[in-house]
């Protein structure tokens, strides 16, 4: 019996191959339809073999959020790196966070991890807490970098980040539901609005001048 697993733990995909597979997914048929037995077949795996490695339904979704946000920092990284204006990259930034539309499939594992948070321990919450860090931290460092060249006024970077990832997330949320009239370019609109009212410097807000 102990031969058996062996050779079965041995034939098993990798790990990255069924965390592909859970968000595929969850893109085709949403949540519900991501059960470990369906997603034991698409991979070649029993639910038992699925449950020796992800050990719950709940570790599953939050590695393959993990997996998922790797991907997304990486992008997100590269964004904020190029040069020219600060406030183009954080309007990069912006369009990166905020959903494609209703029933991204990011969001939709984003908010199914936030929902079973409530019964996580505190490893689990902490590496949810890492994962809203690294957003953070990129964002606060934009700001920061936006203010040492005058194109932002001089607010304190954290506490402006907090706010607006604040204001991000209540509108993604409405987007991802699908909440009825909610679309995405009015959103990124409306972000664009308060961080040009709120955020740009005098000088970087004048208009130029003609010559």
């Amino acid at each position: 019996m102990a031969a058996g697993g062996v050779r079965a733990r041995k034939n098993a995909p990798p790990r990255e191959d069924v965390l592909v597979a859970a968000m595929a997914t969850i893109a085709e048929r949403g949540l519900d339809g991501l059960t470990m037995a369906g997603l034991g077949r698409q991979v070649g795996m029993s639910s038992g073999h699925l449950l020796y490695y992800f050990r719950s339904k709940d570790e599953l979704l939050l590695q393959t959020l993990e997996w998922s946000e790797a991907a997304l920092g990486d992008e997100r990284r590269a964004l904020l790196s190029r040069r020219g204006p600060v406030r183009g990259r954080l309007q990069a930034y912006v369009d990166l966070y905020v959903p494609d539309g209703a029933r991204d499939p990011h969001w939709t594992l984003w908010m199914e991890v936030w929902n079973r948070s409530q019964n996580a321990g505190p490893e689990e919450r902490d590496r949810q807490a890492a994962i809203e860090g690294a957003w953070h931290r990129d964002l606060v460092a934009l700001l920061a970098e936006g203010i040492s060249r005058g194109e932002f006024r001089p607010v304190d970077p954290d506490r402006f980040g907090a706010r607006l990832r604040a204001l991000l997330d209540g509108f993604s949320i409405q987007l991802a539901v699908g909440l009825p009239g909610t679309e995405r370019a009015g959103i990124l609109a409306h972000v664009g609005e308060f961080l040009d009212e709120t955020l740009l410097s005098p000088a970087s807000a004048r208009p130029p001048t003609a010559s």
